[in-house]
């Protein structure tokens, strides 16, 4: 289906397909509706696409290749009748009963209700080594990828409570951990600074930047060069795991205000609910939620957002 002469119209659209925009169209092609997944044109699937092996979600208790995860929850999207066409949303018009998403390759779609899955992104480093070494040895996950650097020398870059949290927690597998963060002060609270602080696998270096990630194709990544803020001098420090907690960046800025969103950029929700300030329009997944950011929370908010575009649909 690519119609591009005239305006595409549907009961329900979810724009983006990770967990959450499968495990919507999952429960909306079951209550008998047809949803259309504009799923995006370049990465289909999420974040999940980039992780190696998932071993926290629930059923696999080998785990699974993010990849492959992400292929199952599409096929079973599509055996319940969902459609998905790859393509990105450019702009959206919410402002009627009629809902309009703008696509990047000129079609226009209406739908009565719209579930945003976009997801977020998390924010990268921009140095040398990071894209080529990404799986393997470069993780933005620590819950997700922090047992296979068990016995190994691991750096986390940051300095809020996220990157104090993952380095706790990565101090239960690596042989040591250290914090790279690119001032002298850190922006996480007082007790998550104390509590790693009093980690004895745990280590500082503040002041400094990671400036490239050295490695080979046999091992992945094997250690970060990291630049003094101050004097400009680099040095190496070994390192087989690199995570990046600088932050996320919400898919979101695409929606140009057409729903409330906080100040980070994720979509404001009314209360437990998947709700946004437009009527008929529902967020799920990353993209709504600045705390959790796991596949699972993404696909059980996609679950509550398709039962709260079917209760739409059916008053309206």
């Amino acid at each position: 289906m690519s119609e591009t002469q005239e305006t595409s119209k549907h009961d329900v659209i979810i724009i983006g397909s990770g967990p959450a925009g499968y495990t919507a169209a999952i429960y909306l092609g079951r209550a008998g509706y047809r949803p259309l997944i504009i799923a995006g044109a370049l990465t289909p699937g999420g974040q999940l696409v980039n992780t190696s092996e998932v071993e926290n979600f629930p059923g696999f208790p080998e785990g699974i290749l993010g990849p492959e995860l992400m292929d199952r929850m599409r096929e079973q999207a599509e055996k319940f009748g969902a459609v998905i066409e790859y393509d990105d949303v450019t702009s959206v018009d919410f402002s009627g009963d009629e809902k309009t998403l703008h696509t990047d390759s000129g079609t226009d779609y209406q739908a009565k209700a719209v579930i945003v899955a976009t997801g977020s992104q998390h924010r990268k480093l921009g140095v040398p080594g990071e894209e080529e070494f990404a799986g393997r040895g470069v993780s933005y996950c620590a819950t997700c990828d922090g047992f296979f650097f068990r016995n190994k020398p691991i750096v986390v870059v940051g300095g809020g409570d996220s990157a104090m949290e993952e380095a706790d927690f990565l101090s239960r597998f690596g042989s040591s951990v250290t914090i790279v963060h690119r001032r002298g002060e850190f922006r996480a609270s007082k007790i998550m600074v104390e509590r790693a602080q009093q980690n004895p696998k745990i280590r500082f270096e503040l002041n400094a930047t990671v400036s490239a990630i050295h490695g080979d194709d046999q091992s992945g990544a094997t250690e970060v060069e990291l630049t003094d803020v101050t004097t400009g001098e680099t040095r190496v420090i070994p390192a087989n795991g690199v995570f990046v907690a600088i932050g996320q960046i919400p898919q979101t800025e695409f929606l140009g205000g057409a729903v409330e969103t906080a100040a980070d950029g994720t979509i404001k929700v009314d209360g437990a609910s998947s709700r946004t300030s437009a009527p008929g329009v529902f967020a799920a997944g990353d993209n709504a939620d600045a705390v959790y950011q796991q596949a699972i929370t993404a696909a059980g908010m996609g679950c509550r957002a398709a039962l709260d575009a079917q209760a739409y649909l059916i008053g309206e």
